[in-house]
């Protein structure tokens, strides 16, 4: 159990710095809105992991091969992305939006935890990532629901620990944040979710191209 655990940590600490539009909201969050927001929006996108991963194990390789076939899931969660980072990205354009926002309430985090969730779990890409994880791993924990249950939960706490250092790092940009600069990092995240929405599109109209997930995890694991 101990060499799972040994072989969970690493893979966890990957995966909290894969760069991706969670990524640059998770520090966005911590930045301007404090610890607590982010801590909970970073809940929201762990539970969506916990319902990706256990879909995962309760599929098969098959699905796997039926996802690759299916690119418009592809294009679907990429327009999501690429509207909500144009939104963003025009809806904190003006002068107007440059002002300080106060420190989110408790009424907010329920907002930031669906937040945290949508914005993982409209990237396919993620489930075939934890999809790829169980092919390649499953195998190697002999299949055993224990053992498995010891990797994942040891994977994600190693990746939510991870997380929190990340987040106190960022809040400690907060006391330099102005105005203008606050301006120009919803600007700069709106960008960054565009051009994720565009790539997934991108992968959407190509579904030739197989995924190669395999041969990641396995640089990365064994």
């Amino acid at each position: 159990m101990w060499e799972d655990i040994q072989a969970a940590i690493p893979l966890g600490f990957i995966l909290s710095f894969m760069i991706g539009p969670v990524f640059f909201v998770l520090l966005e969050t911590s930045a301007i809105k404090g610890f607590r927001a982010a801590l909970v929006f970073d809940l929201g996108v762990i539970v969506a992991d916990i319902l990706f991963i256990t879909i995962a194990y309760f599929s098969s390789y098959q699905l796997l091969e039926n996802l690759s076939n299916q690119p418009g899931l592809y294009v679907f969660g990429g327009v999501i992305l690429l509207v909500y980072g144009i939104t963003i990205f025009f809806k904190h354009g003006s002068r107007n939006s440059s002002k300080i926002p106060i420190k989110s309430k408790r009424s907010d985090y329920l907002g930031l935890i669906v937040k945290g969730f949508l914005l993982n779990f409209i990237n396919i890409g993620v489930l075939v990532f934890w999809l790829g994880v169980i092919i390649i791993v499953g195998p190697s924990l002999d299949n055993e629901p224990s053992r498995i249950r010891v990797f994942f939960t040891t994977m994600i706490l190693s990746y939510f620990i991870t997380d929190l250092f990340k987040i106190l790092l960022a809040k400690q940009l907060k006391r330099k944040l102005t105005g203008t600069r606050i301006r120009l990092i919803k600007k700069g995240i709106g960008i960054i979710l565009i051009v994720c929405g565009i790539v997934l599109i991108i992968k959407g109209f190509l579904p030739n191209d197989r995924f190669n997930i395999e041969s990641r995890i396995e640089n990365i694991s064994y």
